[in-house]
């Protein structure tokens, strides 16, 4: 479809907006995925697009976390086929949803991507009370493998509070420190958006000005996000997006 500048300067606009929040509190999902719908992208053209412009932010978060994959290569051998399974199951389930049951479903993915970012911190919280725990749980055991699949294909599909389902589903069952299971979490995050992403950019679907625009804008978006970080109070944020979250999900719930 064809967008006018001021419709790519509103989604450029929303990218920098998701990028920076992404950084510093995450959800930014909760900006961009709207702010398409609203200019008149159909609702999975628009989850299509927000994925394959959005899914290279996921490998500077990765590779920035890096040191703290040493020493988990048995975990990544086990968890990102599982990962890249999932995601293509995801992006295939997507897919085969009409826009008409889509755009049913969306209030309901978007207020519980919602809730997920409002009890963010009380999960994280939860995780960090059972890693100290240190049950011992080996995940040559294969627990952790169900809820990772399941949580990889729902990143597929929609992919908003992804990060949250990951650290809980992860923090829950290996033993290991936060910092090594959130670069955990960002590895195989990365791996189940861009296995979507290289699917969707065959399908069709893909709004390409919308997409490079937006990829344009989380760039930069992430680098401010990041260099402002220290500086605001990420629970702030959080509850600003949480508020924007429900009330866009509130608004598509009584169209």
């Amino acid at each position: 479809m064809d967008l006018s500048p001021l419709d790519l300067l509103l989604v450029g606009l929303a990218a920098v907006a998701g990028g920076a929040v992404n950084a510093i509190a995450g959800g930014g999902t909760l900006i961009t995925f709207p702010t398409l719908t609203a200019i008149g992208v159909p609702p999975v053209a628009a989850n299509v697009t927000n994925t394959v412009a959005l899914s290279p932010g996921y490998l500077g978060g990765t590779y920035a976390q890096r040191e703290d994959l040493e020493g988990q290569r048995r975990r990544l051998g086990l968890l990102v086929p599982v990962a890249v399974v999932g995601g293509l199951l995801g992006g295939i389930l997507l897919l085969a949803t009409g826009e008409a049951l889509f755009r049913e479903l969306v209030p309901f993915l978007i207020l519980g991507a919602s809730a997920l970012l409002a009890f963010q911190e009380r999960i994280r919280a939860r995780v960090v009370r059972r890693l100290s725990e240190r049950s011992g749980v080996d995940p040559r055991d294969g627990w952790v493998v169900a809820p990772a699949f399941a949580a990889s294909v729902y990143g597929g599909y929609f992919g908003a509070g992804l990060g949250v389902i990951l650290l809980a589903v992860l923090g829950l069952v290996l033993d290991d420190t936060l910092t090594r299971i959130n670069a955990l979490k960002q590895a195989l995050s990365f791996c189940i958006n861009v296995t979507a992403a290289v699917l969707f950019i065959f399908s069709g679907k893909v709004v390409w000005s919308a997409a490079l625009v937006m990829a344009i804008g989380a760039i930069v978006g992430g680098s401010v996000g990041g260099r402002l970080a220290g500086r605001m109070r990420a629970e702030v944020l959080r509850r600003v997006v949480v508020v924007i979250g429900v009330i866009v999900g509130a608004v598509y719930l009584v169209r």
